[in-house]
């Protein structure tokens, strides 16, 4: 089976960090655009989005004119908005050095609209507009203006929009250069999306993202490396999951184990099980706790339970003795982890048997725990030779890779990919899936995700999921992760009984359902 590219390779879902832009610009410019058309672009297809949105204009518009090309943005969108009939204003708090900015300035002027000499009130209605570094910021801005912009912003007498990047805020690492950045109503990506402006860092920062195509070739955007996909709602139409043939019976309609809960911590394992039951495979069995395993027929009858887990003495669950009685190799993939607390002896014995399990293996939670406590560490991953799956969430993830740096939570994802040749789920407000070569950004994702227990309902989705696509494909790619996190997100968001992690298992169901049936049809 090939590779499927999901999302698509175009402007709206690639993300590049800033070298990776200008890389691009210059190339662009090398071709033969002027620079002049690329501003020209940039500046009317921002006002043409502002221009559906005339509430934002009614009380004029105050452009901050930056001393570089993102200053000439700005002077282009205060032309076209002035010559629309809007009252409009040009402020520019450093001296102008780009020739083309000073000559776009000069024509503002020349056809009437006012160039402030003193900065504009902060308890005025009318739009503001940061227009001042964008994209080719580097250092911190001086922090009276970061603090004039920010006065508008929490008076909310009139929105503040920022042109490409909030001032202040570094566009690779989404955090402010020194304390504090421009806080924005909306933020602008011109070209492409910036690496920063997608962290969870920065969402303090950037109020709702919106991307302005301003034509970037498909031809340069195939020729970039690392490729990082940013990923919406909107791309959950365009999920294609493979659909199995209809006299496929159960056992070929994915086989997946769950090991999972404790008596310490009970409603992990039901939660896991009830989010591989709304995945729809066909053969879900389960090591339980002996607590859990004596009422789980009353709750999930379909489960089939292949053994029972003791507790030690602080009523963490032990792998070791159920391990070494399962054939293994008779799933698709295994999920370990969810609340099955730290044992470290019982891990050390026990680990062999997953480190030698030739299918899909998904650690979760404590599992991740008990390794970043063990001898071996993230070792462990190495010495695996088979797919495997992880689902930290940071402090989870900096136990297992203390030494990997980077300078945000994408690079962190990408970089432990990479050198332990494993895909990723680094959990957040924009949680992230990476693997080796390619990144997925989840973006504008709902907050209802952030609940107990959705990270077990998670790992059993994923685990059945993967088990179904696996039947169809023996090397099911990372993107198939990243899907998953996805309708997984989809799901909360959509659902009308509550926010709690049983009601949106009910949820998911309903959204396989609609997605097998759509492809069917």
């Amino acid at each position: 089976m090939n590779e499927i590219e999901w999302p698509t390779i175009d402007s709206k879902h690639l993300i590049v960090d800033s070298k990776q832009m200008l890389i691009l610009e210059k190339e662009m410019f090398s071709d033969g655009m002027p620079q002049e058309a690329l501003m020209e672009k940039a500046g009317i297809q921002i006002s043409r989005w502002l221009l559906k949105r005339k509430p934002l204009l009614k009380y004029g518009i105050t452009v901050f004119m930056g001393p570089g090309h993102n200053g000439g943005d700005g002077a282009v969108i205060a032309r076209e908005l002035f010559l629309k009939g809007f009252f409009v204003k040009v402020w520019c708090p450093f001296p102008i050095k780009k020739t083309l900015t000073n000559n776009h300035l000069n024509y503002l002027t020349s056809i009437g609209v006012t160039k402030l000499v003193d900065p504009p009130d902060a308890n005025g209605k009318e739009l503001w507009i940061d227009a001042v570094f964008g994209n080719n910021q580097t250092r911190k801005v001086d922090n009276k203006l970061i603090k004039l912009f920010n006065q508008k912003f929490h008076n909310k007498y009139g929105k503040v929009i920022s042109i490409d990047i909030p001032t202040g805020l570094c566009p690779d690492k989404g955090e402010p250069f020194l304390n504090n950045a421009v806080k924005a109503d909306y933020t602008l990506a011109i070209g492409l999306n910036k690496i920063g402006l997608t962290q969870d860092s920065a969402l303090p920062f950037i109020g709702e993202l919106h991307h302005i195509d301003v034509g970037v070739p498909i031809s340069k955007l195939s020729l970039i490396d690392k490729k990082i996909f940013k990923v919406t709602y909107k791309d959950v139409k365009n999920i294609d999951l493979p659909s199995l043939p209809k006299n496929s019976n159960k056992y070929k309609r994915g086989r997946t184990l769950l090991i999972a809960g404790s008596e310490k911590y009970p409603g992990a394992a039901y939660l896991a099980l009830k989010g591989a039951i709304s995945s729809g495979a066909g053969y879900i069995s389960a090591v339980l706790p002996e607590l859990v395993a004596e009422s789980i027929w009353q709750v999930a009858p379909e489960i089939v339970l292949k053994n029972t887990m003791q507790s030690n003495q602080n009523g963490n669950s032990a792998l070791f003795s159920a391990l070494k009685n399962i054939d293994l190799s008779s799933f698709d993939s295994v999920a370990v982890g969810p609340g099955i607390g730290i044992d470290n002896d019982d891990w050390q014995k026990s680990k062999d048997y997953l480190m030698d399990y030739g299918g899909l293996l998904i650690l979760d939670a404590d599992a991740l725990n008990r390794i970043s406590e063990s001898k071996l560490g993230s070792n462990f991953f190495l010495k695996r030779k088979f797919k495997t799956w992880i689902t930290p969430h940071g402090k989870e993830f900096r136990r297992l890779f203390p030494h990997i740096n980077s300078h945000n939570n994408l690079g962190l994802a990408f970089d432990a990919a990479k050198e332990f040749n494993i895909s990723i789920l680094f959990k957040g407000a924009n949680s992230i899936v990476a693997d080796s070569k390619k990144v997925w950004q989840l973006f504008g994702t709902d907050s209802q995700t952030a609940r107990a227990g959705l990270g077990d309902l998670l790992c059993g989705f994923v685990a059945g999921s993967s088990a179904i696509d696996l039947t169809f494909s023996k090397n099911i790619t990372t993107d198939f992760f990243a899907k998953y996190v996805l309708l997984h997100s989809f799901a909360a968001s959509k659902c009308k009984k509550g926010s709690n992690a049983s009601a949106i298992g009910d949820e998911l169901s309903k959204l396989m359902r609609n997605i097998k049936m759509r492809q069917i049809s």
